[in-house]
């Protein structure tokens, strides 16, 4: 029996391990980089021991520390998670080695899946549908269009899509190098790319006896970037025998190399119903949630038991009802979903009245906690469950809206206009379908929606202005006006000696809000710039004896107000506004969806200037690689200069403008901060002027974008 487990991992998945350890009476050992001193994955831990250094490649990679740190603390059995270790045949052979428990399949078996293309030989011998390769250079036009991908790693590094047979040699070429970057192997592979396919996956369970559990399918196909975004079980719109072929598959697949413990095998399906092998993952996935909901099973205290050697029943459970995930990232769409740091001051999401009613949040951070550049950008997983798909997608839809979120930029309205998408009932979307919809989703800001006198936006950002005022006058809280009588008077009114709150006609505001004014003067001004669409709101306001009166929002009345808290009437419509100051930030969170804003100072400041076709870094994060360039160079406008690494994601950085490269400050393993200098490109006499002195980071969403998770 296993008596104490180290996750080799960080965050929401040692969490996650933790919990479940907890309850079968296992302690539990953490390990942790510099940066995760303080997370709350090493404060749940019983035991903790640091990793030495900031950077996963001398941390969460170093399979040597981390066994040595296992038999430090005491623990019999190691857990990899997911990502960093968990798919490397030498770390758990290190671990058996040193006489510990690995809770994962054999090293062989992770050899077998561990190269695509090896994998493929193994299905193919299966008997497990696939999709044949093409050799690249013998590929025609016919074979357009085509897949490039890393044979070895995953989470869309390594990976292009070739439209036209020209590009095939260049994109093959920076596929291998980002591929050997990410992976240490730059060998790539091609195959046809079926245009408007669905990612369907098959969790599968297997022990030491032979016993093979299929568990349902899940549908990943909400992807950006090939990076998942929202996932869900059952996948819906499957046909019973194209269900029954992908359980069969996946246990063939299994069978194949002598499977043990939890594993994933993903299969593209195609426009027409057929399916393909992708690949298997070796480990838990990042959505096996999904598949936990609605079969009713913990996965993580049955890959427990199958190392300690216990057998599965010979029949899994049954599924019932559907449950849907969606990953909650902070990342900019803004600045082209760059990823994003900072104090995550609070993040919660709140449950149904009267227990769990089928939520559930896995996250590895807690209110405080900085969001730094090593990692992934992942702040949490939210899962729905209901007794049907429509019921779940609503519910999550309503959580996510409703979720306190307070720090930096999120992807939380993206996912909340995807869930609401009228085409997300209709169950055929395919792995292209956020791409295609993404503008639709996005041009409206993926935030407030188009300013109006009663608009949301407009609305919140006069609460933040009275929520402010209220705190500077140095009220504690504020009083709900409620008229008493059908004819009472509709303007807020304070008290007065003649007339006492307890028997005037009406109830009144207390709060002062910078005072009360009964002559005509100057309106109160407020400026904000709403995040993340940068629309900017100038709140322009007056109280007096006859009530509020804001230019931009004509017969909105204050109820009450307080410095985290007001009420406003628009429209007839009782709306109560919570709202959240950290420094020049606010957060204002309503039924009708969440606002953050930048207070303005009164008087803007004068932008800071830089020289013309500065290239200044995006984002923190570390150069990677810098293009054959010079300084005196030609170069052409969006010509690629440098990559950043930041957050698990690669982000490429190219020339402004044409003209000559005049200066270059980047060099591979150096870290930035956001604004440094990376490069200047001196326009050339008839070149076109930079768009700004930002560096231009190409992560507009395309076939070929080279803007991609680093890791799962």
């Amino acid at each position: 029996m296993i008596q104490s487990v180290l996750v080799a991992n960080r965050g929401e998945i040692a969490r996650r391990v933790f919990r479940t350890c907890r309850e079968l009476g296992v302690a539990t050992v953490a390990v942790y980089a510099d940066p995760d001193a303080g997370a709350p994955h090493v404060q749940e831990a019983d035991a903790a021991v640091r990793l030495p250094g900031s950077a996963p490649t001398e941390t969460y990679l170093r399979g040597d520390l981390i066994v040595k740190a296992a038999l430090a603390a005491g623990a019999d059995a190691v857990h990899p998670g997911y990502g960093f270790l968990s798919e490397n045949a030498g770390f758990a052979r290190a671990v058996l080695d040193a006489g510990l428990t690995w809770i994962g399949p054999s090293p062989e078996a992770i050899e077998a899946m561990a190269s695509k293309t090896r994998a493929k030989e193994l299905m193919r011998e299966a008997g497990v549908p696939l999709l044949a390769p093409v050799d690249p250079d013998a590929a025609t036009e016919a074979d357009l269009p085509l897949l490039v991908k890393a044979a070895a790693g995953g989470g869309g590094r390594g990976m292009r899509v070739v439209r036209e047979l020209g590009a095939l040699p260049e994109e093959l070429k920076a596929a291998a190098a980002e591929a050997a970057s990410a992976f240490g192997d730059g060998e790539v592979f091609a195959e046809p790319y079926v245009e408007r396919g669905r990612h369907v996956e098959v969790q599968i369970l297997a022990d030491g006896d032979g016993t093979v559990w299929a568990l349902g399918t899940r549908d990943c196909s909400l992807q950006r970037r090939h990076q998942k975004v929202i996932e869900e079980a059952p996948a819906p719109g499957l046909d019973d025998a194209l269900r029954h072929s992908l359980h069969t598959s996946a246990a063939e697949a299994a069978r194949a190399i002598g499977y043990t413990g939890a594993g994933t095998v993903e299969f593209l399906v195609s426009a027409d119903g057929r399916p393909y092998f992708l690949e298997m993952n070796t480990r838990l996935q990042v959505e096996h949630p999904v598949t936990e909901e609605v079969f009713g099973l913990d996965l993580v205290a049955l890959q427990l038991r199958v190392a300690e050697g216990g057998l599965l029943a010979e029949v899994p459970p049954q599924p019932s009802g559907h449950a849907i995930e969606a990953r909650l990232y902070a990342e900019d769409p803004a600045r082209g979903w760059q990823p994003q740091t900072g104090v995550l001051h609070r993040f919660a999401v709140e449950q149904p009245a009267g227990g769990n009613g089928g939520l559930r949040v896995d996250s590895g951070y807690a209110d405080g906690d900085e969001i730094g550049v090593h990692y992934d950008p992942m702040i949490a997983k939210v899962i729905a469950w209901a007794p049907t798909r429509a019921e779940a997608v609503r519910k999550l839809a309503r959580a996510l809206e409703r979720a306190h979120v307070h720090g930096p930029v999120t992807n939380r309205d993206l996912l909340v206009r995807s869930l609401r998408h009228p085409d997300f009932g209709d169950v055929g979307f395919d792995t292209g379908w956020l791409e295609r919809k993404l503008s639709g989703l996005t041009e409206d800001g993926t935030g407030p929606s188009a300013p109006g006198p009663s608009s949301p936006a407009r609305l919140a950002a006069l609460a933040a202005a009275l929520a402010d005022a209220a705190a500077r006058s140095g009220e504690p809280g504020g009083t709900v006006a409620a008229p008493t009588t059908a004819a009472a008077p509709t303007a807020v009114a304070p008290p007065t000696a003649a007339a006492p709150a307890a028997a005037a006609p009406t109830t009144t505001v207390a709060s002062r809000l910078g005072g009360w004014r009964n002559v005509s003067s100057r309106p109160q001004t407020k400026r904000y710039r709403g995040e993340p669409d940068g629309t900017e709101h100038e709140v322009r306001y007056r109280l007096t004896r006859d009530g509020l009166t804001a230019d931009d929002c004509p017969g909105v009345r204050l109820l009450a107000s307080a410095p985290d808290r007001v009420v406003l009437e628009a429209d007839g419509v009782r709306r109560e506004f919570r709202v959240a100051s950290y420094g020049t930030r606010v957060h204002v969170d309503s039924a009708v969806g969440s606002f953050a804003f930048t207070a303005l100072s009164r008087f803007p400041e004068p932008t800071a200037r830089t020289e013309p076709g500065s290239l200044l870094a995006p984002m923190p994060g570390t150069v990677i690689r810098v293009a054959e360039v010079a300084v005196g160079d030609t170069v052409a406008a969006g010509q690629p200069l440098l990559w950043l690494e930041a957050m698990k994601m690669e982000h490429k950085v190219s020339a402004p403008t044409a003209g000559t490269l005049t200066e270059l400050q980047a060099v591979p393993g150096r870290q930035v901060e956001v604004g440094a200098l990376l490069a200047v490109v001196t326009e050339a006499p008839d070149g076109a002027a930079p768009p700004d002195d930002t560096a231009r980071s190409d992560d507009t969403p395309r076939p070929d974008d080279t803007a991609r998770p680093a890791g799962t």
